[in-house]
């Protein structure tokens, strides 16, 4: 029964990694390593006697931390991170490209805020005051 209590601990371990490592927080596989652990200590209880039980005990102590250590330390998350930076840009900052004193015309209402076309692009603009109708020139 030995190779039993084993294949508990070592499933058991295996998800503790599981929800330290993929998912996070959703306790389902913490269960299920609680589960397995418990059916270790009480298969190793019930074959071997206290003895058993107890070696089963810290084993499980020894492989937890072990298990706990290797899935929150920072090189295993390094694995997962992208480490790649996104320099691109969506639209480019309007203030290279408009001036102010530059006109152009409201594409929908500007209700504060709305989109205008100035010199052949569209760009995300705000009112200072009263709602501008869509289709009237504007100002910067």
């Amino acid at each position: 029964m030995w190779w039993l209590i084993a294949l508990f601990v070592v499933v058991g371990a295996l998800m503790l990694i599981v929800e330290l490592v993929l998912l996070p927080g959703i306790t389902i596989a913490a269960i299920g390593a609680l589960g397995f652990y418990g059916a270790a200590a009480w298969t190793a209880w019930n074959n071997y006697g206290v003895r058993g039980l107890l070696v089963v005990v810290a084993i499980v102590i020894v492989l937890t931390i072990i298990a706990t250590w290797f899935s929150l330390r920072a090189k295993t998350w390094q694995r997962f991170a992208l480490g790649d930076r996104i320099e691109s840009r969506s639209q480019e900052a309007p203030e290279r490209k408009v001036k102010v004193g530059d006109r152009g015309t409201a594409l929908g209402r500007l209700a504060p805020m709305g989109t205008v076309m100035i010199e052949g692009r569209s760009y995300e603009a705000k009112t200072t005051g009263s709602f501008v109708d869509q289709h009237t020139e504007v100002g910067l």
